[in-house]
């Protein structure tokens, strides 16, 4: 995505202004995010394809809104007219990540999908080596092993019977389409992340309606529902879409992180739900080695950068 602050000349005061506004924004994305597990759990629909269903309605709903509210109308079918295929892989990678996360809360913990999500940049940074032959440096190769290795441990879990096989492989499988999706945001810098993101929450949401046995749900599930895919998904990524427009890149890759620290807490907090020592011990692998490959983009910064490419968390 283009960097729309720096194609502007603004006075120093206001700049600051800018960028301090955009960490904001970006830290309340990840706040919004790391919420995705804990408001799930309140849910009682025993359908996961009812629950796909309310939330991808909610969401598509917010942010057909947001994109209304902020281009128009005439700004907002430009948007869609514009993504192109590049823009059509991304939102498949969407309906897929977000029916996915749906469908693994019913069989793992949700420490487990967030913690192997932490890794999806350094996957991502892997696949764009294989597929575009793009540069990867050694400290990145380092971080990619250290990654594999810490999903190692968190997958060994499935074969002791302590963890789902199904919840890890979907985790697994979310991991991969974001790493697909980030790869193709970069490598397609003309690609949208909102309108993908809208058109990929409505598909999930009519393939769903074909799954679902019922798509009624009581007045306390919809009010979650509600939170689950306006607030968690399209509020969140509304912040993330404006804040990392404002910061470089490897900021808001590390305020995204937040969610991955912020999220099995709430969960432990709010339901005792308290993930494996497998799960603790891989995901402390992953997570210090993105922090680590997160922080050796700062020694970059001086270089020129399209904030909210590289540091994009693909959308929960």
């Amino acid at each position: 995505m283009a960097d729309a602050a720096s194609q502007q000349s603004y006075p120093a005061g206001q700049a600051a202004g800018e960028e301090r506004a955009g960490y904001m924004l970006v830290f309340l994305a990840a706040l919004c995010w790391s919420l995705g597990g804990v408001i799930a759990r309140f849910v009682e629909a025993g359908d996961s394809w009812t629950v796909i269903f309310w939330r991808s309605v909610w969401a598509a709903s917010f942010l057909l809104g947001y994109m209304l509210w902020r281009d128009g109308l005439r700004g907002t079918v430009q948007l869609f007219r514009g993504m192109g295929l590049p823009g059509l892989a991304v939102a498949c990678c969407f309906t897929i990540a977000t029916s996915s996360f749906v469908v693994a809360l019913s069989y793992t913990t949700v420490a487990n999908i967030l913690l192997m999500q932490a890794g999806a940049p350094l996957f991502a940074a892997l696949l764009a080596f294989l597929l575009f032959g793009e540069r990867v440096s050694l400290p990145t190769w380092i971080a990619i092993a250290v990654v594999i290795v810490g999903v190692g441990v968190m997958v060994s879990d499935s074969l002791t019977g302590n963890v789902s096989a199904v919840g890890d492989g979907l985790a697994l499988v979310i991991v991969m389409v974001f790493s697909v999706a980030t790869v193709l945001t970069r490598r397609f810098a003309h690609v949208r992340m909102t309108p993908a993101m809208c058109m990929g929450t409505a598909v999930a949401g009519l393939l769903a309606a074909t799954q679902a046995s019922t798509l009624a749900v009581s007045g306390s599930d919809m009010g979650f529902l509600f939170a689950f895919g306006a607030v968690n998904l399209g509020l969140g990524l509304a912040f993330f879409a404006t804040g990392a427009r404002m910061i470089p890149a490897a900021y808001a890759a590390l305020l995204a992180t937040f969610e991955t620290l912020f999220g099995p807490v709430w969960v432990w907090l709010v339901h005792a739900e308290v993930p494996s020592s497998r799960t603790l011990v891989g995901g402390a692998i992953v997570f210090t080695a993105l922090l680590i490959h997160i922080g050796l983009q700062f020694r970059r910064l001086s270089r020129p950068q399209r904030p909210g490419v590289s540091g994009v968390a693909a959308p929960r």
